[in-house]
């Protein structure tokens, strides 16, 4: 149990692409995302001017066209913007800040052939993971989305292996039934 104090967890990951109905339908084609609800629609006025900017950090200028919540499996919500006015390229593995999002997948080749076909660009093939996740049957690959966006499909079926003195447990999302 958490203390009212600190966070629960993660509710939503934000990022911005530079078409919203063409990254949801790779969302919803490589990923099985689905569409939860739209926040601002092409009907509806832009969200900008100098208050949105203070209160969103955004470049004066800048102004939200479209906003959509998106649900992936079992796990944190994705919010995903498009906007106009000053923008830099996707952010990649050695840019601070964050800089990719990772998957769990069951079936990591079937996920990364379906993920590829709806236009992903695989960096590599599928290769072991890191320390703690190198457990037996393990296999991570990142994947570049059409708008530059690093995606990360993982698997580690053999779980996750902890040094002596670890306090918690890496969250892992709940299995499918």
């Amino acid at each position: 149990m958490t203390s009212p104090m600190l966070p629960r967890g993660i509710q939503h990951i934000g990022f911005t692409v530079p078409d919203l109905d063409a990254a949801t339908r790779f969302l919803v084609e490589g990923l099985g995302a689905e569409v939860v609800y739209d926040g601002l629609t092409a009907e509806d006025e832009p969200r900008q001017g100098a208050e949105v900017e203070r209160q969103l950090g955004l470049p004066k200028g800048a102004a939200i066209h479209k906003q959509r919540m998106i649900r992936i499996g079992n796990g944190p919500n994705l919010e995903v913007f498009e906007i106009s006015g000053e923008q830099r390229a996707a952010a990649g593995l050695a840019d601070l800040g964050l800089n990719h999002m990772c998957f769990y997948c069951d079936d990591i080749d079937s996920a990364l052939t379906r993920l590829m076909a709806a236009g992903g660009q695989a960096l590599s093939e599928v290769h072991e993971n890191s320390r703690h996740e190198d457990s037996e049957g393990n296999g991570a690959v990142y994947v570049k989305a059409p708008w530059g966006m690093l995606v990360e499909l993982q698997s580690i079926p053999a779980s996750h292996y902890y040094p002596e003195g670890s306090t918690t447990r890496v969250w892992m999302p709940d299995p499918r039934s």
